[in-house]
């Protein structure tokens, strides 16, 4: 048995117009940003929408595109879940598996990064 939630969207976004994508989002949203230590390709958009992250993502390719992360407190569980609705592994980064659904759009399993409370609170438990 394991637990997981959709936990955020992220603005994939080209390296060299990060900058202006962030300015554009903090400002639409009205918002302060934060880069997490070692994770500079990350520009969190702080409490854009409450208990989910809104994310701009620095990528070196590829058109601009949305994503969503879900968190769980099982990795392996969860990516074997999706695996059988028939999403596909497309790679892993750190902790992290980025994973393609049957119809094409990409989504990133994760571990849980929500406070305990929160994910407590709108974790779905699965089997």
């Amino acid at each position: 048995m394991h637990r997981s939630r959709l936990v955020g969207v992220l603005f994939d976004t080209p390296a060299g117009q990060v900058g202006t994508e962030v300015d554009f989002w903090s400002r639409a949203l009205g918002t302060q940003t934060y880069s997490p230590p070692d994770e500079e390709q990350f520009t969190v958009l702080i409490g854009a929408v409450p208990d989910f992250f809104t994310v701009v993502q620095a990528i070196d390719e590829g058109a601009p595109r949305y994503h969503v992360d879900i968190e769980t407190d099982d990795l392996e569980a969860e990516v074997a879940r999706l695996t059988a609705l028939g999403a596909e592994l497309v790679t892993r980064w750190k902790d992290a598996f980025t994973m393609r659904s049957p119809g094409g759009h990409l989504l990133c399993v994760v571990p849980i990064h929500s406070d305990p409370e929160t994910f407590a609170k709108a974790a779905r438990t699965w089997p």
